[in-house]
C-alpha cells in the first residue's frame, strides 16, 4: 500500500507540518487506520477515498484519535492528489459535518483551500486550568468548536511561552491556541518572510490528542484569521505558526463565511507499507 509523507505550509524540507497521506479505493477498518497513524507518530495521517477524478472523501487521525478537521493534512493530501491521482484543476473534499472543501493549485505550486470559517467568540468564563497552564499575561480568551484562542500581549510572549501541558491535557478535546500580532503590539522581536512582516503569529497545543505542540495548524486559522482580520481591518493576512519547525499560511476572507487558506508543500517520502486488514 502506497503512503506519502509531505511537509505542509512550507517550501523547504524539515519545516512546516509533516503529514502522511494514503489514497484508497475503499476505507480501511477504523482500527487499522488508527494503528497506521500511531505507527507514523505524526500530528496527522490522512486517508483519502476517491469518488471520481474531482471528488474525494477525507479522514484524519492523530496518533491517538480521529479528528473532525485538519488543514495541514488536507493540504498534503491535495498535493498528492494533484501529483499522482487526478488531472483536474480543482478538486472537492466531502467532509462529514463540514460540507465541501474546494481546492486549487496555482502554477507555482501554492495550493489554495476554500474552507468554512469556524469563528471564535469572546468568552469571559473559562477553566482555571487554562489560566494556570499559561505563564504569560494575556488580554482575551476566545472559543470556537476546536479550541480556546488566547490573545497575548505581544509576539515575544507567544514565542517564549512554555505551557503546562499536563494542565492543558485536562481540557480534553478542546485544544489551546495562543496568538498575537506584531502590527497591534510592536515589540523588539521581528519575524519576517521574504522581507514581509507577518500579520499574526500563533502556536497550538493539543496534548489530549497526542500532540503536545502542533507544528502548523491550518484548521485553527479558520478562526484565528477572521479574528485578526477584524482587529487589523484587513481581509488578507499572512500568518506564521511559531513552532520549532514553523510555517506560513496565506489567509483570505471570502464571502458567505468562507475562508481561503493557502500554502506550499514539500514531498519528503513515498513508501510502501505492509499492513493486514484488521
Amino acid at each position: 500500500m502506497k503512503m506519502y509523507q509531505v511537509d505542509a505550509f512550507t517550501d523547504a524540507l524539515f519545516k512546516g507540518n509533516p503529514a502522511a497521506v494514503l489514497v484508497l479505493d475503499e476505507w480501511l477498518g477504523d482500527e487499522l487506520m488508527q494503528n497506521i497513524a500511531l505507527e507514523n507518530n505524526l500530528s496527522e495521517t490522512a486517508f483519502v477515498k476517491s469518488i471520481d477524478a474531482e471528488n474525494f472523501e477525507i479522514r484524519w487521525f492523530t496518533p491517538t484519535t480521529e479528528v473532525d478537521f485538519c488543514g495541514h493534512a488536507t493540504l498534503a493530501s491535495s498535493f498528492v492528489l494533484f501529483k499522482d491521482y487526478t488531472s483536474a484543476k480543482k478538486i472537492y473534499f466531502h467532509v462529514k459535518n463540514l460540507g465541501i472543501f474546494i481546492v486549487e493549485q496555482e502554477a507555482d505550486g501554492k495550493i489554495k483551500m476554500n474552507f468554512p470559517q469556524r469563528k471564535a467568540s469572546l468568552v469571559t468564563e473559562y477553566p482555571d486550568e487554562l489560566r494556570q497552564a499559561l505563564t504569560k499575561p494575556f488580554k482575551n480568551v476566545y472559543l470556537n468548536a476546536q479550541a480556546y484562542i488566547v490573545e497575548y500581549e505581544s509576539v515575544q510572549d507567544v514565542l517564549d511561552e512554555q505551557p503546562n501541558l499536563e494542565l492543558l491535557k485536562t481540557l480534553g478535546k478542546i485544544r489551546t491556541a495562543i496568538t498575537a500580532s506584531e502590527l497591534q503590539s510592536p515589540t523588539d522581536v521581528a519575524i519576517t518572510s521574504l522581507d514581509e512582516q507577518y500579520d499574526c503569529v500563533s502556536r497550538y497545543f493539543a496534548p489530549a490528542n497526542g500532540i503536545n505542540e502542533d507544528p502548523v495548524t491550518g484548521s485553527i486559522h479558520t478562526a484565528i484569521a477572521p479574528l485578526w482580520a477584524e482587529k487589523l481591518l484587513k481581509n488578507s493576512l499572512l500568518a506564521y505558526q511559531a513552532s520549532a519547525r514553523g510555517g506560513a499560511l496565506y489567509c483570505t476572507l471570502l464571502d458567505n463565511d468562507r475562508i481561503e487558506i493557502a500554502g506550499y508543500t514539500k514531498l519528503y517520502m513515498q513508501a510502501e507499507i505492509n499492513v493486514d486488514q484488521v
